[in-house]
């Protein structure tokens, strides 16, 4: 592999492969891109993957290159905006009674002292801040607040400084949704100097590739919910009550578009969580008024906010962004794009987990309490955090790839334990729109035929009948008390994690854990420190997640993971590939849920001493016609339908 990567580099062509788990392709691609000459973009699907990277196997080849110390690899690594402090905010706050509650002041305290010291201002380093702090919004370095080079801070800004060794590094490691923010942001400009983030570079290597397309798509879309608005005018509150520019007209047009986005979205169609918003013209005819008052306030408050005489960077970035809102609404009620889905998402809460687990639901940005022109009710707070989502996706996103990446690229590769689906890769080569590349197949050395076995039940209700939950969670924990716990138990859904969990409390003398009873991070913390422990999870513990040893000796997958039909991108998608004259089932559905599938499997053999059970209680594999796609891809694990061969394989362990 390293050899085909050295080869797409110094001849400056595409390349895809495919490398099993164990093979190094870490380093496979590292070593050539160093010793490249190139700047080189290296885009990970997880910030866990960026951090092993930089973290572990940096160091390593330092010591290789340079085993004397007399130099360093010239390597950094970039995260989004939201993941830095913002020096600004952090003073800003100081002298602004705007923190609610006892916690939000023990981790502005915490925040402060970790301010004095830090020399990134990368929150992963403050370990003990909780995933969903509403505090760290307020405190975060987001684009649409930030000042640039106005900034009293710029100096010492931890973007600027973040920025600063990109510009001196030769391999900067980022994440797909910094790599696609970047290039959404060029795309608006239409490649101005200095806009974006990311350095010019000469390469850039995807790793978890299979994922471009869900985060190229988020990307390239447009969103506009009534929480985004309701920032908006209370930054407008916050800036001008700062700044002493408060006016009864400013005050007036605040207020405005505060009403007027209520009545806008609380008149969009009802509905539970992502669907489709399909009658956009039906709409406009009976709420236009609505959504042409909301507009209007827009533009009323982006004028009032252009009276002002000597304006503060803060007001420009105001203006900016109340233009841009009005744009953007526009685009989603009257744009006619054949190849954009248009839909509407509501969601309940900071996380609500009644929605699809295949797509990700970011974190709420909690509201500030206002400082003196509006105060607001803890009613009303409540309400903010009822967000009603309006956003655009593109149903293809293979032509834009292609013309705004791939073709302007020297030099792109393509990685993934995961890319392939019946041994080639035209699926994932089609929806990326992946052209005029190498392909190389790199299959890991596991034994999986001694390391892995496959069971998979023949005796279980189809998933979708009302029986399964019951006869599976009692099969789960058959297999449990075979496996002495050490498992995953992963759901693609919420609602049956749920209800197995539920239904096995009491049942298993494991300890049980469960997604969303703590963050992420400190869930596999306790996981590999609780022998015997079970896991039950979804889709955000599918892929990312490393548990080497006997601690993890089984993997339970409820269903075939097909996407959910009725999501409106993924039915947009489908109605796209059948009008194209192609079988949306077998073209596109059963290829993402075998990359899927093999992503979930992948969680259990991740070293040449690990060994144990993987588990799909869905017996359509065995069943149907195209369970043979799924397991022809597949590693060749031995397979069983019996019980009693799961408990032979255990016997000796």
């Amino acid at each position: 592999m390293a050899q085909a990567v050295e080869l797409a580099l110094k001849e400056k062509r595409h390349l895809i492969a495919e490398a099993g788990t164990g093979t190094g392709k870490t380093l496979a691609y590292l070593v050539p891109a160093i010793l490249s000459g190139k700047r080189v973009i290296i885009s990970t699907g997880t910030k866990n993957l960026q951090e092993q990277i930089f973290h572990k196997d940096i160091p390593f080849l330092d010591q290789v290159f340079f085993p004397n110390g007399e130099d360093r690899l010239r390597v950094c690594y970039m995260k989004g905006r939201q993941n830095y402090l913002c020096r600004q905010k952090l003073y800003d706050l100081r002298s602004q009674p705007i923190l609610n509650g006892l916690a939000e002041m023990e981790q502005f305290s915490s925040i402060e002292q970790w301010e004095a010291i830090t020399t990134t201002g990368d929150r992963a380093e403050l370990g003990t801040l909780p995933e969903n702090s509403l505090l760290w919004p307020k405190l975060d370095a987001r684009t649409e607040k930030c000042t640039g080079q106005k900034c009293a801070q710029f100096d010492r800004c931890f973007i600027t400084e973040m920025r600063r060794k990109a510009m001196e590094s030769d391999i900067v490691i980022v994440n797909h949704h910094l790599f696609f923010a970047d290039l959404a942001i060029r795309q608006e400009t239409d490649g101005a100097p200095d806009v974006g983030i990311l350095p010019e570079f000469g390469a850039v290597i995807f790793d978890e590739a299979h994922d471009l397309e869900d985060v190229a798509s988020t990307y390239f879309g447009v969103t506009v919910s009534n929480l985004r608005v309701d920032e908006l005018a209370r930054d407008a509150e916050i800036a001008l009550t700062k700044n002493r520019l408060v006016t009864g007209p400013l005050t007036q047009a605040i207020t405005r578009v505060r009403e007027r986005s209520n009545f806008f979205f609380s008149a969009l169609p009802p509905g539970d969580g992502r669907f489709a918003f399909v009658n956009r013209h039906e709409f406009l005819e009976e709420n236009g008024d609505e959504f042409l008052a909301l507009r209007q306030a827009l533009t009323g408050l982006g004028s009032e906010l252009e009276g002002i005489g000597e304006k503060p960077e803060e007001v420009h970035q105001l203006i900016r962004r109340s233009g841009e809102l009005r744009v953007q609404l526009s685009f989603l009620l009257e744009n006619e794009d054949r190849n954009t889905v248009f839909w509407i998402e509501r969601r309940g809460g900071i996380r609500d987990e009644k929605f699809a687990t295949n797509f990700a639901v970011p974190d709420d940005t909690s509201s500030l309490r206002q400082p003196q022109l509006q105060p607001r009710t803890k009613q009303t707070q409540r309400r903010g955090h009822q967000q009603v989502v309006l956003q655009a996706t593109p149903i293809d996103v293979s032509a834009i790839l292609r013309q705004s990446l791939f073709e302007r690229l020297e030099c792109a590769i393509l990685t993934s334990a995961t890319l392939a689906v019946s041994g080639n890769y035209s699926y994932i080569r089609q929806r990326l729109g992946f052209e005029h590349c190498r392909e190389l197949m790199v299959p890991s050395h596991f034994d999986y035929a001694k390391q892995a076995l496959l069971y998979l039940p023949p005796d279980l209700p189809d998933p979708r009948e009302p029986l399964f939950a019951r006869r599976a969670a009692d099969r789960i924990r058959q297999i449990l008390e075979v496996t002495r716990g050490r498992a995953f138990c992963l759901f693609t859904s919420y609602a049956l994690m749920h209800d197995v969990h539920d239904r096995l409390l009491g049942e298993l003398e494991h300890p049980m854990l469960r997604q969303g009873d703590a963050p992420r991070s400190a869930l596999l913390e306790e996981f590999r420190a609780t022998p015997g422990a079970v896991l039950f999870a979804t889709s955000s513990f599918w892929q990312g997640v490393d548990v080497q040893g006997d601690q993890l000796s089984c993997v339970i997958i409820d269903r075939l993971p097909f996407a959910v039909p009725s999501d409106p991108v993924v039915a947009a998608r489908v109605r796209a590939v059948d009008d194209a004259g192609g079988k949306a089932f077998f073209d596109y559905q059963i290829p993402s849920a075998v990359i899927s599938l093999k992503q979930g499997f992948g969680r259990l053999i991740r070293s040449l001493n690990d060994r144990g059970l993987l588990v799909l209680l869905d017996n359509r594999i065995s069943k149907k016609q195209y369970g043979k796609t799924f397991l022809e891809s597949l590693p060749p694990y031995r397979r069983t339908s019996e019980l009693s061969v799961v408990q032979e394989f255990f016997g000796g362990s």
